[in-house]
């Protein structure tokens, strides 16, 4: 140990040490210590912005029961706006609800979607967006595709 150290250590002892230097490293150190642990909160993000990733969007299904061949028109628009239709032809007269389902199908072909038979005279089209799970194709096979619409 070193002379001054030691007179440094004594004065210490006694009471007389200049204490200000060591307050003033403390004061240093304590605001680096603050300043950092700011950064770490904030990770550096000015004008970062939260964006939800949430991006699902509810789908609409349309239902519609047309009268007439014009009401085919409609259900392609909604079809080329991305919403899935049903279409239920239970009531239709048979020759009518072919020319429908004709229309329809190649306005789903066009769209890049797909058509479905949930039931007797009803038909699911949907878009390109939407998948159909399950399917009933031999109940087509078997019965043919309009077989349910004979009135």
């Amino acid at each position: 140990m070193t002379m001054a150290k030691l007179f440094d250590k004594v004065i210490g002892i006694m009471g007389f040490a200049d204490d200000d230097y060591e307050d003033d490293y403390f004061e240093e150190e304590e605001e680096k210590e603050e300043v950092r642990e700011e950064t770490r909160g904030t990770g550096n993000r000015k004008g970062a912005q939260v964006v939800s990733i949430h991006t699902q969007k509810q789908i609409k299904v349309v239902v519609m029961e047309p009268q007439a061949f014009e009401d085919s028109q409609s259900i392609a628009d909604q079809l080329r706006n991305r919403r899935p239709v049903i279409v239920n032809l239970e009531n239709a007269e048979r020759n009518l609800a072919k020319r429908i389902v004709d229309f329809v199908s190649g306005a789903t072909y066009a769209l890049g979607g797909n058509m479905q038979k949930v039931g007797n005279g009803i038909f699911l089209f949907v878009p390109n967006n939407v998948d159909i799970s399950g399917e009933m194709k031999d109940d087509f096979k078997e019965k043919g595709f309009f077989w349910s619409l004979t009135k």
